[in-house]
Protein backbone atom coordinates (compact mmCIF):
# COMPACT_ATOMS: atom_id res chain seq x y z
CA UNK A 1 0.00 0.00 0.00
CA UNK A 2 1.33 3.41 -0.97
CA UNK A 3 1.17 5.79 1.96
CA UNK A 4 0.23 8.52 -0.51
CA UNK A 5 -3.09 6.77 -1.15
CA UNK A 6 -3.92 6.43 2.56
CA UNK A 7 -5.95 8.95 4.53
CA UNK A 8 -7.02 9.29 8.14
CA UNK A 9 -10.50 8.06 9.04
CA UNK A 10 -12.33 8.26 12.37
CA UNK A 11 -14.53 5.34 13.43
CA UNK A 12 -17.29 5.25 16.04
CA UNK A 13 -18.92 2.27 17.68
CA UNK A 14 -21.60 1.90 20.34
CA UNK A 15 -22.09 -1.81 20.73
CA UNK A 16 -24.86 -4.03 22.02
CA UNK A 17 -23.28 -3.97 25.49
CA UNK A 18 -24.31 -0.28 25.62
CA UNK A 19 -21.38 0.62 27.85
CA UNK A 20 -20.39 3.71 25.91
CA UNK A 21 -18.85 5.12 22.74
CA UNK A 22 -15.59 3.81 21.30
CA UNK A 23 -13.77 6.17 18.93
CA UNK A 24 -10.57 5.49 17.00
CA UNK A 25 -8.48 6.84 14.15
CA UNK A 26 -6.67 4.80 11.53
CA UNK A 27 -4.78 5.69 8.38
CA UNK A 28 -5.94 3.53 5.47
CA UNK A 29 -6.60 3.39 1.76
CA UNK A 30 -9.63 1.16 2.36
CA UNK A 31 -7.60 -1.99 1.75
CA UNK A 32 -4.44 -1.98 3.87
CA UNK A 33 -3.71 -0.32 7.22
CA UNK A 34 -0.92 2.26 7.23
CA UNK A 35 -1.11 3.38 10.87
CA UNK A 36 -3.19 3.43 14.03
CA UNK A 37 -4.05 6.76 15.65
CA UNK A 38 -5.45 7.98 18.97
CA UNK A 39 -8.43 6.27 20.60
CA UNK A 40 -11.08 7.25 23.11
CA UNK A 41 -13.68 5.52 25.26
CA UNK A 42 -16.55 7.59 26.61
CA UNK A 43 -18.86 5.78 29.03
CA UNK A 44 -22.59 6.32 29.00
CA UNK A 45 -23.94 7.69 32.27
CA UNK A 46 -26.59 5.81 34.22
CA UNK A 47 -29.37 8.06 32.91
CA UNK A 48 -28.21 7.62 29.30
CA UNK A 49 -28.08 3.84 29.69
CA UNK A 50 -31.58 3.86 31.18
CA UNK A 51 -32.88 5.71 28.13
CA UNK A 52 -31.15 3.27 25.78
CA UNK A 53 -32.53 0.25 27.64
CA UNK A 54 -36.05 1.70 27.43
CA UNK A 55 -35.59 2.35 23.72
CA UNK A 56 -34.54 -1.27 23.16
CA UNK A 57 -37.89 -2.41 24.51
CA UNK A 58 -39.81 0.08 22.38
CA UNK A 59 -37.82 -0.90 19.29
CA UNK A 60 -39.49 -4.30 19.10
CA UNK A 61 -42.47 -2.50 17.58
CA UNK A 62 -40.44 -0.90 14.79
CA UNK A 63 -41.42 -1.70 11.21
CA UNK A 64 -39.22 0.91 9.50
CA UNK A 65 -35.74 2.22 10.23
CA UNK A 66 -37.15 5.75 10.55
CA UNK A 67 -39.65 4.90 13.33
CA UNK A 68 -39.02 7.00 16.45
CA UNK A 69 -41.95 6.33 18.79
CA UNK A 70 -41.80 5.81 22.55
CA UNK A 71 -38.30 6.50 23.94
CA UNK A 72 -36.60 6.05 20.56
CA UNK A 73 -36.43 9.76 19.69
CA UNK A 74 -34.97 10.57 23.10
CA UNK A 75 -32.49 7.73 22.73
CA UNK A 76 -31.41 8.98 19.31
CA UNK A 77 -30.61 12.37 20.81
CA UNK A 78 -28.59 10.66 23.56
CA UNK A 79 -26.65 8.63 21.00
CA UNK A 80 -26.01 11.57 18.69
CA UNK A 81 -24.88 13.91 21.49
CA UNK A 82 -22.60 11.28 23.03
CA UNK A 83 -20.94 10.54 19.70
CA UNK A 84 -20.54 14.24 18.87
CA UNK A 85 -18.81 14.81 22.20
CA UNK A 86 -16.51 11.81 21.64
CA UNK A 87 -15.55 13.09 18.18
CA UNK A 88 -14.84 16.58 19.50
CA UNK A 89 -12.57 15.26 22.26
CA UNK A 90 -10.74 12.83 19.95
CA UNK A 91 -10.17 15.51 17.32
CA UNK A 92 -8.35 17.63 19.91
CA UNK A 93 -6.01 14.70 20.66
CA UNK A 94 -5.57 14.04 16.94
CA UNK A 95 -4.75 17.65 16.11
CA UNK A 96 -1.88 17.59 18.61
CA UNK A 97 -0.39 14.76 16.52
CA UNK A 98 -1.00 16.53 13.22
CA UNK A 99 -3.87 14.22 12.32
CA UNK A 100 -7.02 15.43 10.55
CA UNK A 101 -9.51 12.78 9.42
CA UNK A 102 -11.21 13.04 6.05
CA UNK A 103 -14.23 10.87 6.89
CA UNK A 104 -16.18 9.61 9.90
CA UNK A 105 -17.62 6.10 10.10
CA UNK A 106 -20.67 6.17 12.39
CA UNK A 107 -22.27 2.85 13.26
CA UNK A 108 -24.90 4.25 15.63
CA UNK A 109 -26.69 2.19 18.27
CA UNK A 110 -28.44 -0.97 17.12
CA UNK A 111 -31.90 -1.15 18.66
CA UNK A 112 -33.40 -3.91 16.52
CA UNK A 113 -31.91 -6.44 14.12
CA UNK A 114 -34.24 -8.78 12.25
CA UNK A 115 -32.70 -9.77 8.90
CA UNK A 116 -35.28 -12.55 8.53
CA UNK A 117 -37.80 -9.71 8.11
CA UNK A 118 -35.45 -7.66 5.96
CA UNK A 119 -34.98 -5.12 8.71
CA UNK A 120 -32.24 -3.59 10.87
CA UNK A 121 -32.25 -0.32 12.80
CA UNK A 122 -29.40 1.77 14.20
CA UNK A 123 -30.26 5.12 15.79
CA UNK A 124 -28.14 8.27 15.70
CA UNK A 125 -28.28 11.32 13.43
CA UNK A 126 -25.38 11.24 10.98
CA UNK A 127 -26.45 14.56 9.46
CA UNK A 128 -25.87 16.35 12.75
CA UNK A 129 -22.32 14.97 12.94
CA UNK A 130 -21.58 15.86 9.30
CA UNK A 131 -22.75 19.42 9.80
CA UNK A 132 -20.98 19.95 13.11
CA UNK A 133 -17.60 18.63 11.97
CA UNK A 134 -17.82 19.54 8.29
CA UNK A 135 -16.84 16.02 7.28
CA UNK A 136 -18.60 13.29 5.29
CA UNK A 137 -20.16 10.76 7.65
CA UNK A 138 -20.78 7.20 6.48
CA UNK A 139 -23.66 5.55 8.38
CA UNK A 140 -26.36 2.86 8.10
CA UNK A 141 -23.78 0.25 7.14
CA UNK A 142 -26.11 -2.74 7.41
CA UNK A 143 -29.21 -1.90 5.35
CA UNK A 144 -27.68 -2.21 1.87
CA UNK A 145 -26.54 -5.74 2.66
CA UNK A 146 -29.97 -6.73 3.99
CA UNK A 147 -31.65 -5.28 0.89
CA UNK A 148 -29.51 -7.66 -1.14
CA UNK A 149 -30.67 -10.62 0.96
CA UNK A 150 -27.79 -10.71 3.42
CA UNK A 151 -27.77 -10.83 7.22
CA UNK A 152 -26.35 -7.32 7.58
CA UNK A 153 -23.81 -8.75 10.05
CA UNK A 154 -21.05 -9.31 10.89
CA UNK A 155 -19.49 -6.26 9.19
CA UNK A 156 -15.97 -6.39 10.59
CA UNK A 157 -14.50 -9.50 8.83
CA UNK A 158 -12.92 -7.56 5.96
CA UNK A 159 -11.12 -5.42 8.55
CA UNK A 160 -10.04 -8.52 10.47
CA UNK A 161 -8.34 -9.75 7.29
CA UNK A 162 -6.53 -6.41 6.95
CA UNK A 163 -5.40 -6.71 10.60
CA UNK A 164 -4.11 -10.23 10.02
CA UNK A 165 -2.07 -9.07 7.04
CA UNK A 166 -0.65 -6.08 8.93
CA UNK A 167 0.39 -8.33 11.84
CA UNK A 168 1.86 -10.96 9.53
CA UNK A 169 -0.41 -13.65 10.96
CA UNK A 170 -0.30 -16.91 9.04
CA UNK A 171 -3.78 -18.24 8.19
CA UNK A 172 -5.82 -20.15 8.97
CA UNK A 173 -6.61 -17.88 11.91
CA UNK A 174 -9.79 -16.63 13.58
CA UNK A 175 -10.82 -13.32 15.10
CA UNK A 176 -13.45 -13.42 17.83
CA UNK A 177 -15.19 -10.27 19.02
CA UNK A 178 -17.17 -10.54 22.25
CA UNK A 179 -19.48 -7.59 22.75
CA UNK A 180 -23.13 -7.91 23.67
CA UNK A 181 -23.25 -10.60 20.97
CA UNK A 182 -20.20 -12.68 19.98
CA UNK A 183 -19.07 -13.04 16.37
CA UNK A 184 -16.19 -14.80 14.69
CA UNK A 185 -14.24 -14.31 11.47
CA UNK A 186 -12.43 -17.31 9.98
CA UNK A 187 -9.61 -16.47 7.59
CA UNK A 188 -8.61 -19.39 5.40
CA UNK A 189 -5.18 -20.18 3.98
CA UNK A 190 -6.15 -18.44 0.74
CA UNK A 191 -7.48 -15.38 2.59
CA UNK A 192 -11.10 -16.45 2.09
CA UNK A 193 -13.49 -15.16 4.76
CA UNK A 194 -16.22 -16.97 6.66
CA UNK A 195 -18.05 -15.11 9.42
CA UNK A 196 -21.09 -15.39 11.67
CA UNK A 197 -22.49 -14.54 15.08
CA UNK A 198 -21.67 -17.43 17.40
CA UNK A 199 -24.23 -16.69 20.10
CA UNK A 200 -24.52 -14.49 23.19
CA UNK A 201 -21.55 -12.42 24.21
CA UNK A 202 -21.73 -10.30 27.35
CA UNK A 203 -25.33 -9.08 27.13
CA UNK A 204 -27.01 -11.76 29.27
CA UNK A 205 -24.27 -11.58 31.88
CA UNK A 206 -24.23 -7.79 31.95
CA UNK A 207 -28.01 -7.60 32.34
CA UNK A 208 -28.00 -10.14 35.16
CA UNK A 209 -25.16 -8.45 37.04
CA UNK A 210 -26.67 -4.99 36.58
CA UNK A 211 -30.12 -6.05 37.79
CA UNK A 212 -28.67 -7.84 40.84
CA UNK A 213 -25.91 -5.46 41.90
CA UNK A 214 -26.05 -2.26 39.82
CA UNK A 215 -22.57 -3.01 38.42
CA UNK A 216 -22.21 -2.78 34.67
CA UNK A 217 -20.46 -6.12 34.15
CA UNK A 218 -18.68 -8.99 35.89
CA UNK A 219 -15.29 -7.37 36.48
CA UNK A 220 -12.48 -9.80 35.62
CA UNK A 221 -15.01 -12.65 35.71
CA UNK A 222 -14.83 -12.55 39.52
CA UNK A 223 -18.46 -13.57 40.04
CA UNK A 224 -18.26 -16.38 37.47
CA UNK A 225 -15.10 -17.65 39.18
CA UNK A 226 -17.05 -18.09 42.42
CA UNK A 227 -19.86 -20.05 40.77
CA UNK A 228 -20.36 -23.50 39.29
CA UNK A 229 -21.48 -24.21 35.75
CA UNK A 230 -24.75 -26.18 35.76
CA UNK A 231 -24.43 -28.63 32.87
CA UNK A 232 -28.18 -29.32 32.69
CA UNK A 233 -29.07 -25.64 32.46
CA UNK A 234 -26.31 -25.08 29.92
CA UNK A 235 -27.76 -27.87 27.81
CA UNK A 236 -31.17 -26.18 27.91
CA UNK A 237 -29.65 -22.86 26.89
CA UNK A 238 -27.83 -24.50 23.98
CA UNK A 239 -31.08 -26.12 22.78
CA UNK A 240 -31.66 -23.32 20.28
CA UNK A 241 -31.79 -23.66 16.47
CA UNK A 242 -29.13 -20.97 16.01
CA UNK A 243 -26.39 -23.36 17.08
CA UNK A 244 -27.31 -25.88 14.38
CA UNK A 245 -27.82 -23.31 11.64
CA UNK A 246 -24.90 -23.09 9.19
CA UNK A 247 -23.20 -19.76 8.50
CA UNK A 248 -23.80 -17.05 7.59
CA UNK A 249 -26.12 -16.11 10.44
CA UNK A 250 -26.63 -13.15 12.76
CA UNK A 251 -28.39 -12.31 16.01
CA UNK A 252 -30.25 -9.55 17.77
CA UNK A 253 -29.05 -8.61 21.26
CA UNK A 254 -32.26 -10.06 22.71
CA UNK A 255 -32.38 -13.33 20.75
CA UNK A 256 -31.53 -15.39 23.84
CA UNK A 257 -33.10 -15.45 27.28
CA UNK A 258 -31.62 -16.68 30.54
CA UNK A 259 -34.86 -18.08 32.01
CA UNK A 260 -33.44 -21.60 32.27
CA UNK A 261 -30.88 -20.36 34.82
CA UNK A 262 -33.45 -18.64 37.06
CA UNK A 263 -33.35 -21.32 39.78
CA UNK A 264 -29.58 -21.16 40.30
CA UNK A 265 -27.68 -19.08 42.82
CA UNK A 266 -26.43 -15.73 41.53
CA UNK A 267 -22.81 -16.86 41.14
CA UNK A 268 -23.88 -20.12 39.46
CA UNK A 269 -26.08 -18.18 37.04
CA UNK A 270 -23.19 -15.92 36.07
CA UNK A 271 -20.85 -18.90 35.69
CA UNK A 272 -23.36 -20.80 33.58
CA UNK A 273 -24.08 -17.82 31.33
CA UNK A 274 -20.33 -17.31 30.88
CA UNK A 275 -20.08 -20.95 29.84
CA UNK A 276 -23.03 -20.36 27.48
CA UNK A 277 -21.02 -17.74 25.60
CA UNK A 278 -17.99 -20.05 25.48
CA UNK A 279 -19.98 -23.08 24.35
CA UNK A 280 -21.62 -20.99 21.63
CA UNK A 281 -18.19 -20.15 20.26
CA UNK A 282 -17.09 -23.77 20.44
CA UNK A 283 -20.27 -24.97 18.71
CA UNK A 284 -19.80 -22.41 15.94
CA UNK A 285 -16.23 -23.48 15.28
CA UNK A 286 -17.24 -27.15 15.22
CA UNK A 287 -20.13 -26.56 12.84
CA UNK A 288 -17.93 -24.51 10.51
CA UNK A 289 -15.31 -27.25 10.50
CA UNK A 290 -12.74 -24.53 11.09
CA UNK A 291 -9.14 -25.84 11.04
CA UNK A 292 -7.89 -22.88 13.10
CA UNK A 293 -5.63 -23.40 16.08
CA UNK A 294 -5.45 -19.76 17.16
CA UNK A 295 -8.28 -17.36 17.93
CA UNK A 296 -7.54 -13.65 18.44
CA UNK A 297 -10.10 -12.26 20.89
CA UNK A 298 -11.21 -8.63 21.27
CA UNK A 299 -14.13 -6.71 22.75
CA UNK A 300 -15.29 -6.57 26.34
CA UNK A 301 -15.13 -10.34 26.74
CA UNK A 302 -11.39 -10.26 26.14
CA UNK A 303 -11.04 -8.66 29.58
CA UNK A 304 -12.83 -11.58 31.27
CA UNK A 305 -10.18 -14.24 31.98
CA UNK A 306 -12.79 -16.79 33.07
CA UNK A 307 -14.62 -16.45 29.77
CA UNK A 308 -11.38 -16.61 27.78
CA UNK A 309 -10.32 -19.76 29.65
CA UNK A 310 -13.70 -21.41 29.08
CA UNK A 311 -13.55 -20.66 25.35
CA UNK A 312 -10.09 -22.23 25.09
CA UNK A 313 -11.15 -25.31 27.05
CA UNK A 314 -14.41 -25.87 25.19
CA UNK A 315 -13.03 -25.07 21.72
CA UNK A 316 -9.66 -26.78 22.02
CA UNK A 317 -7.89 -23.75 20.52
CA UNK A 318 -5.37 -21.21 21.74
CA UNK A 319 -7.20 -17.99 22.61
CA UNK A 320 -4.93 -14.96 22.34
CA UNK A 321 -5.97 -11.45 23.48
CA UNK A 322 -5.68 -8.98 20.61
CA UNK A 323 -3.24 -6.90 22.64
CA UNK A 324 -0.75 -9.78 22.53
CA UNK A 325 -0.40 -9.41 18.75
CA UNK A 326 -0.19 -5.63 18.71
CA UNK A 327 -3.86 -4.64 18.45
CA UNK A 328 -5.96 -2.67 20.91
CA UNK A 329 -8.60 -5.19 21.97
CA UNK A 330 -10.99 -2.46 23.08
CA UNK A 331 -11.01 -0.51 19.80
CA UNK A 332 -10.99 -3.06 16.98
CA UNK A 333 -14.63 -2.38 16.11
CA UNK A 334 -14.29 1.41 16.19
CA UNK A 335 -11.23 1.10 13.96
CA UNK A 336 -13.23 -1.19 11.71
CA UNK A 337 -15.88 1.46 11.09
CA UNK A 338 -13.17 3.95 10.17
CA UNK A 339 -11.87 1.36 7.71
CA UNK A 340 -15.36 0.60 6.35
CA UNK A 341 -16.01 4.32 5.87
CA UNK A 342 -12.84 4.59 3.80
CA UNK A 343 -13.96 1.59 1.75
CA UNK A 344 -17.33 3.23 1.14
CA UNK A 345 -15.70 6.39 -0.21
CA UNK A 346 -13.60 4.22 -2.55
CA UNK A 347 -16.64 2.22 -3.66
CA UNK A 348 -15.17 -1.02 -2.29
CA UNK A 349 -17.44 -3.81 -0.99
CA UNK A 350 -17.50 -4.59 2.72
CA UNK A 351 -19.73 -7.67 2.86
CA UNK A 352 -19.56 -10.88 0.87
CA UNK A 353 -21.53 -14.10 0.32
CA UNK A 354 -19.41 -15.96 2.89
CA UNK A 355 -19.68 -13.27 5.60
CA UNK A 356 -23.33 -12.18 5.50
CA UNK A 357 -24.95 -14.48 2.95
CA UNK A 358 -25.61 -11.78 0.39
CA UNK A 359 -25.52 -13.19 -3.17
CA UNK A 360 -22.94 -10.62 -4.31
CA UNK A 361 -20.34 -8.38 -2.63
CA UNK A 362 -22.02 -5.24 -1.33
CA UNK A 363 -20.77 -1.67 -0.93
CA UNK A 364 -22.13 -0.70 2.48
CA UNK A 365 -23.14 2.61 4.01
CA UNK A 366 -24.98 5.82 3.25
CA UNK A 367 -23.13 9.15 3.16
CA UNK A 368 -24.23 12.30 4.97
Amino acid sequence: MSDDSATWALGLMSGTSMDGVDAALIRTDGEGIAAFGPTLFQAYGDEERAVLRAALKDAHGMTAREDRFGRLAEAETVVTDAHAHAVAVLLIAAEKKGIRPEVIGFHGQTVHHAPDRGFTAQIGDAGVLAERFNLPVVYDFRSADIRQGGQGAPLVPVYHRALARKAGLTPPVAFLNIGGVANVTLIGEDGALTAFDTGPGNALIDDLVFNATGARFDVDGAIAAQGRVDANVLGQLMDHPHFETPAPKSLDRNTFRADAAAGLSFADRVATLTAFTAEGVAAGLRLAGAPVRTVIVSGGGARNPVMVRMIAERSGVEVVPAGNVGFDADFVEAQAFAYLAARRLKGLPSTFPTTTGTPVPVVCGEIA
